[in-house]
Formats: structure tokens, sequence, C-alpha cells
């Protein structure tokens, strides 16, 4: 699969408002750290990509994972109810490329509580469009994951979100323009 390189350029001071339908989350993204992974997503959350997306993996004390384009047309329900399928198809999906990871260059890449990172397959540069949030600190996965933003308001939102629940809508405050 072709690399993506994204044309958007982060400035460093970009957040993410995630809103779901457990609540608003809002995201310091790592522009500086993580520019490629910052720009791809900024680029997704403009075109919608995001929107009415479910979350589709949740590991009680791990992650809380959305982001793949195969659960739009599912109800909530559809969602839980494929979460055992190994045909599903949920979690393979992606926007049609892929990004070079970041984990080994981002001087800052650290699961912490509430951190951002970008979901991928065996392959580092695979990451697409799936991300997740950190319920707890995860520090094992840093050599291997790339964390592209912290949490600065929402906590308690990621705490309550589930499989089925929506991605409503993804925008970007602070934006090049």
């Amino acid at each position: 699969m072709t690399l993506y390189t994204p044309e958007y350029k982060p400035n460093g001071n970009e957040v993410a408002s995630i809103q779901t339908s457990k609540g608003t989350i809002r995201v310091r993204l790592a522009g500086k750290d993580a520019p490629i992974h910052v720009g791809n997503f900024v680029e997704l959350a403009q075109k919608g990509f995001y929107d009415n997306l479910k979350f589709h993996r949740y590991v009680p004390g791990f992650v809380i994972q959305g982001g793949c384009p195969n659960t739009r047309n599912l109800s909530s329900s559809e969602v839980i109810a494929a979460l055992n399928n190994p045909f599903s198809g949920l979690g393979t999906g992606g926007p049609g490329y892929s990004i070079k990871e970041e984990f080994s260059t981002n001087p800052n890449n650290s699961h912490v509580d509430g951190a951002l990172a970008m979901a991928r397959s065996q392959m580092p540069d695979s990451a697409g469009s799936q991300f997740y949030f950190c319920l707890g600190p995860q520090h094992f996965l840093d050599p291997n994951y790339t964390v592209f933003g912290l949490t600065i308001e929402g906590l308690d939102v990621i705490k309550a979100l589930r499989v089925g629940d929506v991605i409503e809508h993804v925008s970007i405050e602070n934006v090049n323009e």
C-alpha cells in the first residue's frame, strides 16, 4: 500500500473536538512530535471521514478504539452484535492508504491515561484512520504505536465509551488557514 503524506502541515496548536454520543472529548494534538499523524487526522476530520463512525473495540483498563469506516453504515446495535464475529470486517477498514510510523521519532511518545494514538496492523507503516484512547497508562505500547495527542477535556467521556457508541463529528480548532 502506498504511504500517504498529508498536505496539511501542523502548527502545533491544533485541538481536536470529538463529539460522541456520550459527550465531547477535547484533545491537544501533537503536531510538532507526530506531524504526519496529526496532518492525516486533521485532513480526515475536515473531510467528515469520522462522522457517524462507531467505536468498535473496548478492552476495559486498556483502550477504546474507533475510526473504522466499516462501521459507518451499521447501527450501534449491529456493531455490538458483530463484536465477536471474526468475519464482520470491523477493525479492518481505513482511508485507502497508510501513513509512516512516527513512534520511532516522536520524543514524547508516551501512552499515558487519555493519550490518543493510531492503531495499525503488524506492519509499522500501516496506520490510516483508526485511533484509540488509552484507558490508563499503557507504556508497553510506546515502542510500537504512535501517540499523536493528549486529552485535555472529557476523560470522563472516554471512560464511559463502549462498543457501538457514535463518533458524531470531529472538528479541529486552531488550524492553519
